[in-house]
């Protein structure tokens, strides 16, 4: 298990506003993460530096996050843990992100709650110990 300080994340998200939030609600939880805008930037990412969670937005220009999530679990099929954080919501939805190699997946608006207990359950990773309640239930994304 890594330390808070050690888990390597990367934020999939193009909105600027969302990308802010999210990671402010990251370090309310003791994590950081590195950014990207879309999926060719995961890719790139990925080649760059071994990262052991993607929060990945489905809806982005260039290359969607359903597609970088396919393209990430044949290059890397022990690679990342990657959850889809989304607007769209639906089995269907869920069912297609699953299908293209997701680990989880949370509808937006994300609770600063909901997104520390998917880090734990797909990285073993104890984050939401440190937050106070009221803080538990700020919106992460919109």
């Amino acid at each position: 298990m890594l330390a808070g300080s050690d888990l390597r994340i990367l934020l999939a998200e193009d909105n600027p506003v969302n990308q802010k939030i999210a990671l402010v609600v990251l370090s309310k939880l003791g994590l950081q993460a590195d950014t990207a805008k879309n999926g060719l930037e995961v890719l790139v990412a990925l080649e760059e530096h071994p990262y052991d969670l993607v929060l990945m937005d489905i809806q982005m220009p260039e290359m969607d996050g359903i597609e970088a999530t396919r393209i990430i679990r044949k290059r890397w099929p022990q690679g990342p843990k990657i959850i889809v954080v989304t607007s769209f919501d639906g089995d269907i939805c869920r069912d297609i992100c699953f299908d293209a190699g997701a680990d989880d997946f949370l509808n937006k608006p994300v609770k600063v709650e909901e997104l520390g207990a998917a880090i734990e359950r797909n990285m073993g990773e104890s984050c939401l110990s440190q937050v106070p309640q009221a803080a538990r239930e700020e919106s992460v994304l919109v």
